[in-house]
């Protein structure tokens, strides 16, 4: 049993986690930043849904192909010297970026080339990712006590979640204000940080697996063999994975801007930000109030409500009434990111963090890429807004099949 500790602040006590945090943080916005910015443009370079679910398939094939050996990596080398190399390519992306929307190279570039180019770059920083994921959350349990896990998943998710909010809620003003190039600008800049702050966390042992001298096939195989026969965890990532794939909206937030509420890129960065809003806040909240006690039954109910979240904003024709909508979805998803968090701190072993927070990776990288690609498709076929309704829906189905296969995981207890 994990107790929680009467400390609210307890893992933000320690040094290293809070550089961490706030690497995470500004890695979090930075990226959404871009991720805003680059398919707002996309949208008006092209008029197509399909262009935005193909920012998500770019990103995601390269980054689920990596990601087990990302996580392999990570149980067997330094941790911090993985974070530091991905980021780089991470930064050495933006570059491109911001380089081939230069006149100079734009003149002679066909807006077919140029799509090339983007959508080349987005797989080389999803394959950084695919390094970066399993190396952060497998280094996150390094940096406080046992004791405090929860805690930390707590607040880890919280300093994501603002991230998440300030990224998309600053993006919508700063490319009104400062243009898609010099906001590129800024994103290089803000990565740079991120660096210095990754060289203020120190080198941690690496955990003596069984066999060391285990064949990368072999190690691969345990980690998936260990997700697969633990059914907290893997009902908890697939929980995410068919909800998030079929009822995610934030990819075709740009259509739903321009088109449905015609609130343009200001309403743009504040519609990206709801759903964050909405789990910061009720991160802030379960500080003081975790949702581990019921565990099993807090993450049903609250992808319940995520589902029937996203039905009213498939609905609305009104710019509150949709904003409230994400809120919500996203306070009923921060719910379950907090539950599915503590899950993958507290059963893994030490040597398998690496390996199990890769498959956790595939599954999440499935549903948010993977899911945008699906929601350009289909609303592409069927329309925006029915798309939109039609996934609400499925992961409504999602919920009670689920519920009808993990009755026995109500009586579990993390806290």
């Amino acid at each position: 049993m994990v107790t929680a500790p009467t400390d609210s602040y307890a893992a933000l006590r320690y040094p290293e986690f809070r550089f961490f945090v706030a690497n995470s943080f500004l890695m979090t916005a930075t990226l959404l930043i871009q991720e805003v910015i680059l398919g707002y443009e996309l949208y008006k370079m092209t008029h197509d849904p399909l262009a935005l679910g193909l920012v998500g398939l770019a990103e995601a094939i390269p980054f689920i192909s990596i990601s087990l050996f990302g996580g392999h990596l990570a149980d067997r080398r330094e941790k911090r010297a993985i974070l530091q190399r991905s980021l780089l390519v991470i930064l050495l992306g933006s570059v491109i970026l911001y380089l081939i929307f230069q006149p100079a190279f734009a003149s002679f570039l066909t807006q077919t080339a140029r799509l090339s180019v983007i959508y080349s770059v987005l797989a080389l920083i999803g394959a950084a990712k695919g390094f970066y994921s399993p190396a952060s959350s497998s280094l996150k349990p390094f940096l406080v006590p046992r004791e405090l896990y929860l805690n930390s998943s707590t607040w880890s998710s919280s300093f994501w979640q603002a991230g998440a909010i300030l990224g998309p809620g600053i993006a919508g003003f700063l490319y009104y204000w400062l243009g898609f190039d010099s906001t590129l600008l800024v994103i290089i800049g803000l990565f740079s940080i991120c660096l210095l702050l990754l060289s203020f966390i120190k080198r941690h042992p690496i955990p003596v697996t069984a066999d060391p001298q285990d064949s990368l096939l072999r190690s691969l195989k345990e980690g998936i063999r260990f997700v697969f026969k633990t059914k907290i965890i893997l009902y908890s990532i697939s929980l995410d994975l068919f909800s998030v794939l079929f009822g995610g909206v934030v990819a075709i937030l740009p259509v739903f801007a321009a088109d449905i509420l015609h609130v343009g890129e200001r309403g743009l960065g504040l519609l990206r930000a709801a759903p964050s809003a909405g789990a910061l806040i009720t991160m802030f909240a379960l500080t003081r109030f975790p949702p581990t006690h019921n565990a099993w039954r807090n993450m049903l109910i609250a992808a319940l409500g995520f589902g029937v979240f996203t039905i009213v904003f498939a609905l609305s024709t009104n710019f509150l009434l949709s904003i409230f909508a994400l809120f919500m979805t996203g306070a009923f998803d921060s719910i379950s990111v907090i539950i599915r968090q503590t899950i993958l701190q507290i059963f893994p072993p030490d040597h398998m963090r690496g390996r199990v927070a890769s498959v956790n990776g595939i599954f999440v990288s499935s549903s948010n890429e993977l899911g945008a690609f699906e929601s350009g498709v289909l609303a592409r076929l069927v329309g925006t807004a029915p798309s939109v309704m039609l996934g609400g829906i499925v992961t409504l189905v999602v919920v009670a099949y689920v519920y009808v296969k993990s009755k026995e995981l109500f009586a579990v207890k993390l806290s």
